[in-house]
């Protein structure tokens, strides 16, 4: 019998990593956003559900877990299975067509995902488009270092000024890791 994840494996083995966890945990995120305990969360390019899993368990509102990627999202259930939880959805569908109801989601969780959407602008007005009024889009990305050319990579400022005119109003800006930059953004009207 072969592995589901088999052509994913060095993928799925970064995604997991300890290294990963050490250096920014997803409890960590979790403590620094305005997560409320019934909100409905899109965890938009959701993977093996590195953010869905502990999102699930501090909210009782769903947690919609969003890939193009069926065999991440099978991860996602499985894990969901054993841990118990019963309000994570998967949906699998690619990013262009978020077929999730307008002004219905709280907070959009997208962690290393969008340095790879062109155009970046449209997403961002559909995402905003299914937030309920003031809710958030919690940008996790790579600060680009140098002219590293490690694939596609968006700055802090250049992330910021898509947010702005897609109609977000970034609150918060962090650095949790040297390499990583955080932005929480909120829907304006």
């Amino acid at each position: 019998m072969h592995h589901p994840h088999g052509k994913h494996k060095g993928k799925v083995s970064y995604l997991e990593s300890p290294e990963r966890r050490k250096e920014f945990s997803p409890e960590q995120l979790l403590n620094m956003i305005p997560l409320e305990d019934t909100d409905s969360i899109l965890d938009f390019g959701a993977g093996t559900g590195y953010f869905s899993i502990p999102v699930a368990k501090r909210t009782s509102g769903n947690v919609y877990a969003l890939d193009i990627d069926a065999a991440m999202l099978e991860i996602i259930k499985e894990k969901a299975l054993k841990e118990q939880l019963t309000n994570i959805v998967p949906v699998q569908e690619s990013i262009e067509e978020l077929s999730l109801p307008d002004g219905t989601i709280d907070m959009i969780i997208a962690s290393l995902v969008l340095h790879e959407i062109q155009p970046l602008g449209l997403l961002l007005q559909q995402m905003r488009k299914i937030l309920k009024k003031e809710g958030y889009l919690i940008c996790l990305e790579l600060e680009p270092k140098g002219s590293s050319n490690k694939g596609p990579r968006i700055t802090l400022e250049g992330m910021e000024r898509e947010m702005k005119e897609a109609g977000f109003q970034v609150i918060e800006k962090y650095f949790p890791v040297e390499s990583i930059y955080l932005l929480v953004a909120q829907k304006m009207d």
